[in-house]
């Protein structure tokens, strides 16, 4: 039997629109769109891909943590060959930078719904 990781799903109020932010972020291409669910993958592969679900509820993680706040969980790390290029570009497509910082050579950011992701430089 072989296992293997076949795709991340990020809950959200609003799958297409979300999946629209990473496909611009990420360069990947849309490859499933219904009303409550999206997959990307990227161009060169087949798995894994990243897809949105519908959660209409959905409640965006508090950052940093906190005892009886809402857990981070889970959080996409997207290496960059140009730091402050890559964060400027994401801003531009709608993420946000969060003001706590952990460590140099990553940015935490936070996608059009609430999502953490971090922006990173190889070695950091």
């Amino acid at each position: 039997m072989t296992t293997m990781l076949g795709a991340f799903v990020l809950g959200t109020y609003d799958p297409p629109a979300l999946a629209d932010f990473y496909r611009a972020l990420l360069g990947w291409e849309e490859v499933e769109r219904e009303p409550k669910w999206v997959r990307l993958r990227a161009p060169e592969s087949e798995r894994p891909s990243l897809s949105f679900q519908l959660e209409s509820d959905h409640t965006p993680p508090v950052w940093p943590q906190g005892p009886g706040t809402q857990q981070m969980q889970a959080h996409l790390d997207i290496q960059v060959d140009d730091l402050d290029a890559e964060t400027e570009r994401a801003l531009g497509l709608g993420a946000r930078l969060e003001g706590h910082q952990p460590q140099e050579g990553v940015r935490v950011m936070r996608d059009p719904h609430g999502h953490l992701f971090c922006l990173f430089l190889p070695g950091a």
